[in-house]
């Protein structure tokens, strides 16, 4: 089984210095989706020192050394998610930490937002891990955070492509509203809107 390596990106600036941290963000390439590429290189480090949204890098070993294979980033939010959306036995789930508003039919719950999920493209290296293992990666480090802080749902947002939406059925992931894409990222994307997905980290 291979053992991977995760890494706050927040301590690689606080035990590097940003530099560092710059130079080894700058060699990830991910051309099947810009925004993947886009956030690590302009974003991530601010949002990381922020403490709004942070990175993990996964590192996989390769040719006798650990290289950069994909990251993932988490951020905390207040889900709302209407009733009709959820099945019977999720809405019983939910309801035991989500508060609910008759007014609105819909719950607000506490939620973990996988905002980032990519890997690696360079010299091949994307080969070295799997989106499934990414993605357990990600779900298992939200229930490390939630079992100090409480809750038990994760979601995330896609484009509405077939092989994307099967690959998070498959791991879980239900689909359960749309949100509009925002302008300022529409020339990352090519649909008006995301699916919404969420799962229950049981």
């Amino acid at each position: 089984m291979t053992e991977y390596i995760q890494i706050n990106l927040i301590d690689i600036i606080e035990n590097k210095g940003e530099p560092f941290a710059k130079e080894i963000l700058s060699s990830f390439l991910c051309p099947q989706n810009i925004d993947i590429e886009d956030f690590l290189k302009k974003k991530a480090i601010v949002m990381a020192k922020q403490n709004t949204s942070p990175t993990h890098l996964v590192y996989a070993p390769y040719k006798g050394k650990y290289v950069l294979a994909g990251y993932y980033t988490i951020t905390l939010k207040v889900l709302r998610v209407s009733k009709t959306a959820l099945s019977s036995d999720l809405r019983k789930r939910i309801s035991k930490f989500g508060t609910y508003s008759e007014d609105e039919k819909a719950y607000e719950i506490p939620s973990y937002l996988i905002a980032q999920l990519g890997k690696n493209y360079e010299n091949g290296y994307d080969k070295l891990i799997s989106g499934n293992e990414l993605l357990q990666m990600a779900c298992d480090r939200i229930r490390e955070i939630q079992r100090l802080g409480g809750g038990k749902v994760t979601y995330l947002e896609c484009e509405d492509r077939e092989k994307l939406i099967n690959f998070y059925e498959r791991n879980g992931f239900k689909r359960f509203d749309k949100r509009e894409i925002e302008r300022s990222e529409k020339r990352l994307f090519k649909s008006d809107y995301f699916i919404r997905m969420l799962k229950y980290l049981g």
